[in-house]
């Protein structure tokens, strides 16, 4: 809370407030413009992140406090930059609007995570109390810090950088698995050399479409016969394995698919009849897995999978021809 202050007074200083050259008109464009550009970039960001949100929602909850800081930061820097002023105010503003779908969208997912007797209410009016109070602490917090830094650069930075280091990395790496991701993938894909994500070489919901006459001839027509009962079309191409949803498949086909995805990519390069080879877990290993899974209290009748693109098809028995 004390650096939204401290960002909140830069803003001001970078606005106007006691210039005299300073007009109404003029500040209050700028602040249009910057929540306009908010406003815009919410959409976006639901438009193409909306479906990963509960998937992947821990992940996203730490996104939404990073881009709530860096839209701190903007604010901060602004009046550093007078010439380029309103260009980096509508990216702080852009930055909290990010905050702001993230955030109330994950908050929704893990109080239903936290719901185990299906108290979703009571859970989410519990931590609205929580943040209430942590609010209030925050702000009297706030404005002392303000008053013993105002006009004192040096001291503003210092208790912004601190604060924000200690907000991110209060937890340490060692209380997250070492195989959860807590940042999008292409933040982090230098290190993605040392893990093992079979998941990469998955394609979920992939469309008719993307595939030529030529592919559809030498991949999916070959690959066909061996799903005649599955709600889903696995076909692979150049070491990647493309999933091809049928229009009325639940939550078990979908996890069913998937895992069978995963043994498609990892016995791609190690057999040659890899759609036979996979086909045999599914029907000698798969049960058993899923077994395991309800016994060690997994949950497998509800499943957030970001699939958009499903299929329609119907299989018909070759005719034999009689000489």
């Amino acid at each position: 809370m004390s650096s939204q202050r401290n960002a909140f007074q830069a803003l001001l200083i970078a606005i106007g407030v006691e210039e005299k050259s300073a007009t109404v008109i003029g500040a209050t464009f700028q602040w249009f413009l910057r929540d306009l550009t908010g406003m815009l970039g919410g959409i976006l960001f639901t438009f193409y992140q909306g479906s990963n949100l509960d998937s992947y929602a821990k992940m996203w909850r730490l996104v939404a406090d990073l881009m709530n800081d860096l839209g701190m930061l903007m604010d901060l820097i602004s009046p550093l930059f007078p010439s380029a002023f309103v260009f980096v105010v509508c990216l702080g503003s852009i930055s909290r609007s990010f905050t702001g779908v993230a955030s109330g969208a994950t908050r929704a997912a893990l109080t239903q995570h936290f719901a185990l007797q299906d108290n979703a209410a009571d859970i989410s009016a519990k931590e609205g109390s929580q943040e209430t109070v942590a609010t209030m602490i925050g702000m009297a917090l706030g404005m002392l810090v303000a008053r013993l830094t105002i006009g004192h650069p040096l001291a503003i930075w210092f208790s912004f950088l601190s604060l924000t280091v200690f907000h991110m990395y209060v937890l340490s790496p060692e209380q997250v698995s070492s195989q959860e991701h807590i940042l999008p993938i292409q933040f982090i894909s230098w290190s993605s050399k040392k893990a093992n994500c079979l998941h990469k070489k998955v394609n979920l919901g992939m469309r008719i479409s993307s595939f030529d006459n030529m592919e559809i001839k030498e991949h999916l027509l070959s690959a066909a016969p061996y799903y005649t009962k599955a709600k889903y079309l696995l076909v692979e191409r150049k070491g990647i394995i493309d999933v091809i949803v049928y229009k009325d498949s639940n939550a078990a086909d979908v996890l069913k698919l998937f895992f069978h995805a995963l043994v498609l990519a990892k016995n791609v390069h190690k057999s040659k009849s890899v759609h036979s080879e996979g086909q045999k877990w599914i029907d000698y290993q798969y049960e058993v897995f899923i077994q395991k899974l309800k016994s060690l209290g997994w949950k497998i009748e509800r499943l957030l999978s970001p699939i958009i693109w499903r299929a329609y098809w119907s299989y018909e028995p070759l005719e034999e021809k009689i000489d």
